[in-house]
């Protein structure tokens, strides 16, 4: 994905949410980050010391909210330098925070999307997922929702932990460079999504988003690439990916391009 040119942003997260743990220093971008616990109360004040100023417009996302009816609100770029002030990130460019904050959003608008991607295959059960998977990826046609769409419950940014999927990648990295980047993934996030089951009844599930950077396109802009999944905390996630992966290679791999 590259970055966008709207000022799409993320969500603030809960002020009660706990501090992230990481086992290496974050990122510049993961730093700016408003999913990494960012309170809601902060101030739109212009910080001391700040030589330019910075808008202090706020807008919704496309993000549902799980704890309440709305959708998930997306911080000002004020509130995220003056967030960076706070965590002692004295260093953060001030003519930068826009243009970064719009990146971070834009990309974690394109995470929900791919969420919504998940929701729609097997938010009805396995059966009705298989049936979405057996014809690949291409010949998924994302549905409506006939329900409540699946909302964002909780998150937490996580840069300094590396999944298990990121540390294989990042191995084959070194066994095939040609096929595989051993570069690891500069962001990580965990978030908590509700699924609302034919039934009626709710079910709370966990997904991982790695975020990697690639080349440069040739006007300068940067690449960005998702990797979205459910996190293998049931069996029934397990099962979530094997049948996405194995329906497009099956579909692929049983003659696709001649049925085109």
């Amino acid at each position: 994905m590259s970055s966008p040119n709207d000022g799409s942003s993320c969500p603030i997260a809960s002020p009660n949410a706990p501090a992230t743990s990481t086992s290496r220093a974050p990122s510049t971008l993961s730093k700016l980050n408003p999913l990494n616990y960012m309170p809601s109360n902060l101030s739109q004040s212009r910080s001391s010391n700040q030589t330019i100023a910075l808008p202090t417009s706020r807008t919704t996302s496309s993000i549902p909210r799980g704890d309440v009816e709305g959708n998930w609100e997306y911080p000002s770029p004020q509130q995220m330098y003056n967030a960076m002030r706070r965590k002692g990130y004295d260093d953060t460019p001030e003519d930068a925070v826009e243009s970064m904050v719009a990146v971070h959003n834009f990309l974690n608008e394109g995470a929900w999307a791919e969420i919504e991607g998940w929701e729609a295959r097997f938010n009805k059960g396995l059966r009705h997922g298989w049936q979405s998977c057996r014809n690949g990826e291409q010949g998924f046609e994302q549905q409506k929702y006939e329900g409540e769409s699946p909302r964002l419950l909780r998150f937490m940014g996580r840069p300094g932990i590396l999944t298990p999927k990121a540390r294989l990648y990042a191995l084959w990295g070194f066994v095939w460079p040609a096929e595989y980047s051993s570069e690891p993934p500069f962001d990580r996030h965990d978030w908590y999504v509700q699924r609302k089951l034919p039934d009626g009844r709710t079910k709370e599930v966990r997904y991982v988003i790695d975020y990697y950077s690639g080349p440069e396109e040739p006007t300068g802009e940067p690449v960005f690439y998702l990797d979205v999944r459910p996190a293998m905390d049931t069996p029934t996630a397990a099962v979530e990916r094997l049948m996405r992966f194995g329906g497009d290679v099956w579909y692929r791999a049983s003659g696709a391009k001649a049925r085109q």
